[in-house]
């Protein structure tokens, strides 16, 4: 038992970030634990008996239940703010953008940027990272042309959808990603970047 939530993670990784962006706009006070994922911290006895799928971000709530999965852990912190909504169809609009940003977006933009950032670009994964730009920016693509007509994702307003997709978004060029041609995307970007609470992704702890 602790007296706060505790969250395991990786701050380089965008999927940690999402946690860490929406812990410091909602000021939910954890501990946080660093992690080296190419370190192999996730794949320690330890770590595998919390989540058996050796991976982060992972919750730790305050009764000791272990809680994974970067949106779901959103969706949990995020009850009863404004990031959030009791409307049915609208909780289930920022959700279905978060089923997309791990569908058809975090495969391609993400896995682009950890062959480049984590891997350091090695030969042999440059056909594998070749892959990833036709689907990341078929996602661009739409992103753009849905914010060409809403500020904000879900509801015309912010939400833990905005930073679930803003976490590698505005990481892209790091995978190899040019954003010259989604200009509505660079200005939602600046959009979630001037909400109170703002914090960027940092460097490890």
């Amino acid at each position: 038992m602790t007296s706060k939530i505790e969250v395991y993670g990786d701050s380089i990784s965008g999927n940690c970030y999402k946690v860490q962006l929406l812990c410091a706009q909602l000021g939910v006070e954890h501990i946080w634990h660093e992690l080296d994922l190419l370190e192999g911290a996730t794949r320690t006895d330890e770590f595998l008996a919390m989540n058996p799928n050796g991976k982060t971000p992972l919750l730790q709530l305050v009764d000791g239940r272990f809680l994974p999965e970067s949106n779901a852990i959103l969706y949990y912190l995020a009850q009863g703010s404004a990031l959030v909504t009791d409307d049915a169809y609208g909780m289930a609009n920022i959700l279905g953008w978060m089923f997309f940003e791990q569908y058809s977006h975090e495969p391609y933009i993400a896995v682009a940027r950890f062959i480049k950032v984590y891997l350091g670009d090695p030969p042999e994964k440059h056909e594998e990272l070749q892959s990833k730009y036709p689907g990341g920016y078929k996602a661009l693509k739409v992103m753009n042309q849905h914010l060409e007509k809403t500020d904000f994702f879900a509801n015309n307003r912010y939400s833990i959808a905005d930073i679930a997709l803003y976490a590698y978004t505005h990481k892209a060029h790091e995978g190899g990603f040019s954003l010259v041609k989604y200009p509505h995307v660079r200005e939602w970007l600046k959009r979630v970047e001037h909400q109170p609470g703002y914090v960027p992704m940092s460097d490890r702890h």
